[in-house]
């Protein structure tokens, strides 16, 4: 089966329990192994039809990696927002690292790719159970904080390394979702990637008329033609690395 082929089927599925879902009322969540060791995909601000869209593009590029060689699906984990594909693990040697990119660019929908495999030795158990505890004790974290809306953020924490992808409402929205994060006892640094928007999602417009400003430090693109998804291939999310003293 060719990987477009593949690509549609996982969407097909992953759109059609998406909606038995919503009808019931409940908010979506997949949860998929791997070194990331979680892949949440729920948000107000996407639709139902963009969230299964980037579940199915993470279900085919772990095929896609599992193809090529199995250990290579399990050591890395990739998190999919809006097209937006953060790989994080760890890969015994360059090559592993790059063929995992390419074939991550390969795939019907795959509009950015950030790549931060790490290429050494592997994590070891006690690593893995401190950096789970990390993403677990951030969520809850965003979940209890009023002025943060938690649902557009997915977190992945790698060897004590926490990665945010997403959308904020506004810098200082991402600005607490990064202090949350940078002040959590084993933290080592904070690598986020997400788009800041202004207002409501795509609109094209502020409230006098005048075209609505482009987020700081990011170039302006053209509406998208999908609500919510938008191929952003020649402005990629800033890359906001955040140096902590980690906690004892």
């Amino acid at each position: 089966m060719s990987r477009p082929s593949l690509a549609a089927a996982l969407t097909i599925a992953a759109f059609a329990g998406a909606a038995a879902i919503s009808l019931s009322g409940c908010i979506l969540a997949v949860g998929a192994a791997g070194a990331g060791g979680g892949y949440a995909v729920a948000s107000q601000d996407r639709s139902l039809a963009n969230t299964a869209r980037d579940a199915g593009i993470h279900a085919a590029i772990a095929q896609s990696w599992k193809q090529y060689n199995i250990q290579l699906a399990e050591d890395l984990d990739n998190t999919v927002y809006e097209g937006r594909v953060l790989l994080t693990g760890t890969v015994p040697s360059e090559d592993w690292r790059a063929e995992a990119v390419k074939r991550t660019w390969q795939i019907d929908g795959v509009k950015e790719v950030y790549d931060e495999i790490q290429v050494g030795p592997q994590e070891g158990f006690t690593q893995n159970v401190g950096d789970d505890t990390i993403t677990s004790k951030l969520r809850a974290q965003l979940v209890a904080d009023g002025d943060v809306s938690s649902l557009n953020y997915t977190i992945t924490t790698v060897k004590g390394v926490v990665y945010i992808i997403g959308t904020a409402r506004s810098q200082q929205e991402l600005d607490r979702v990064v202090n949350h994060a940078r002040n959590i006892g084993g933290v080592k640094r904070v690598i986020s990637y997400v788009h800041i928007r202004s207002g409501e999602p795509q609109k094209p417009a502020t409230a006098s008329g005048a075209p609505a400003p482009a987020a700081a430090g990011s170039a302006a693109a053209p509406a998208p033609a999908q609500p919510g998804y938008s191929d952003q291939g020649t402005a990629p999310a800033p890359r906001q690395e955040i140096d902590v003293t980690p906690l004892k």
